[in-house]
């Protein structure tokens, strides 16, 4: 028995009724249907409840019940039926079979789609721990996948029954990623990260930042000829530059229909720098070439240039590209914090509690976007594809300058500096660093990468700006 002798309600499922009945006299009508689930009222009046057609059916077979009291049913998706009918008592019986199917019912809504988001989320949570691939985004990133993919989630918005229930995902991403917070918060923790005296010291490295954006246009022009509309073109394109939180902040901006594997494949490159770049720079370079050392004179650079540089290169960057203000402006204001030399704390907070707290928040949000009915599709695929193809192309652009470079300057630069000119911030340059001792173990090229990795994270943020300006009228 679940209930007897008052009022009761109770729901059976999605797709089954919700049924509250109020009973009063006595009333003496009996009808039949062939439905399972039944209410039995003095051992004489059956009425069958399962989906809406029966229901009909039971009220109107009800109307012929004598008295003038409510009967009241609440269907699913907000139908109300009310008919007078008097009742004494209510039972409410199920076969241990029925039971069972309402409790399990939700495995029918499961789809094969879902079940290979829980194997890609799984895949990420895997690459996160066992392999240290940007763990504090790809783990939370991952476990969002497999929150947004359980049929009937809770996590994520959905009309229930009629009724809107917002998910606590979407509310984060409204909050947090449809008005740009989160990637600009984050630029402020990754602004204070960076130390910009190795391109302080040798300024033309910005010159390998520039060029390592070739990809970005490169990728624009091949999206746009595979049919993605211009604005989703240039969300893809910027996957090239590296940097997850452009890559949000722009499709975001841009309102691109792919912000999910958009997302998806700029932060799984980043983490896959060591992987992608060391084949195609060893492509594009002699072992000669790759053995150029480069004298690092480290003068230093006073603290007056280092806090004049971020203001500097905010306003020139707001000139040229006003769009980027935002970008540029935040992760400036971040270095502003380090160098300034009177916020100690709030520099540490930013680079550590501020920038793994966002990221943290990031991983788990973006999610909101990974669900399987608009992820499992062929254009996903087109997308990962075509931000290799930008990711290939960057890091080719950055390599092949620095052997121009080399045709008209006497001090010959190694041209493998280059690649570290994508805005993988420190992943490129480390990456750089290593190839250079495996060539020559007094090869150091650490400074030099690392000078042209920061400059790669400032021209990938114009380089956003730029597309913004181009796209938005």
């Amino acid at each position: 028995m679940l209930g007897c002798g008052r009022p009761f309600s109770k729901r059976f499922g999605s797709g089954l009724s919700f049924v509250y009945i109020n009973y009063h006299k006595n009333a003496q009508s009996v009808f039949k249907s062939k439905y399972d689930y039944r209410a039995v009222c003095n051992g004489n009046i059956k009425i069958w409840l399962e989906d809406a057609d029966n229901m009909r059916q039971c009220l109107k077979n009800t109307r012929k019940a004598k008295g003038n009291y409510a009967f009241t049913v609440f269907l699913a998706r907000d139908m109300i039926y009310k008919t007078k009918f008097g009742i004494d008592q209510i039972y409410f019986s199920f076969t241990k079979g029925e039971t069972m199917e309402a409790i399990f019912q939700n495995f029918s809504n499961l789809t094969w789609q879902q079940v290979v988001m829980w194997t890609i989320g799984g895949i990420l949570i895997y690459l996160a721990i066992k392999k240290d691939m940007e763990p504090a985004l790809l783990l939370p990133m991952g476990f969002g996948a497999i929150l947004v993919n359980i049929p009937m989630s809770g996590a994520i918005t959905q009309m229930i029954d009629g009724v809107t229930e917002v998910g606590i995902l979407n509310v984060l991403f409204d909050g947090g990623i449809a008005n740009e917070l989160f990637p600009l918060l984050l630029f402020i923790g990754i602004g204070a990260m960076i130390d910009f005296e190795p391109l302080l010291t040798n300024p033309k490295l910005m010159l390998f930042g520039a060029a390592a954006q070739f990809g970005i246009f490169f990728t624009l022009m091949a999206a746009s000829l595979l049919g993605f509309p211009l604005k989703d073109a240039a969300s893809i394109a910027i996957i090239g530059a590296a940097d997850g939180p452009t890559s949000i902040f722009v499709a975001n901006y841009l309102n691109s229909n792919y912000l999910g594997p958009i997302i998806i494949a700029a932060y799984s490159y980043m983490a896959l720098v060591p992987i992608v770049q060391p084949p195609i720079i060893k492509l594009l370079t002699t072992k000669k070439e790759r053995c150029i050392r480069m004298e690092y004179t480290g003068n230093n650079v006073s603290q007056a240039t280092k806090i004049l540089f971020p203001i500097i290169v905010t306003v020139i960057a707001g000139i040229f590209a006003p769009r980027s203000v935002a970008l540029v402006g935040f992760l400036m204001f971040g270095n502003l914090i380090r160098e300034c030399g009177v916020l100690g704390s709030l520099s540490d907070t930013a680079q550590k509690v501020l920038a793994n707290l966002i990221t943290l928040l990031l991983g788990l949000t973006v999610a909101a976007n990974m669900q399987a009915s608009s992820f499992i599709t062929l254009r996903t695929l087109m997308i990962l594809g075509l931000g290799l193809v930008a990711f290939i192309f960057d890091t080719a652009g950055g390599v092949i300058f620095g052997k121009i470079m080399n045709l008209f300057v006497k001090k010959k630069v190694n041209p493998m500096i280059g690649a570290a000119g994508i805005s993988a911030f420190p992943m490129a340059s480390r990456v750089v660093h290593k190839m250079g001792l495996a060539e020559d173990n007094q090869n150091h090229l650490l400074m030099h990468a690392a000078g042209a990795n920061v400059a790669g994270q400032i021209a990938s943020v114009i380089a956003g700006g730029v597309l913004l300006s181009l796209i938005v009228k």
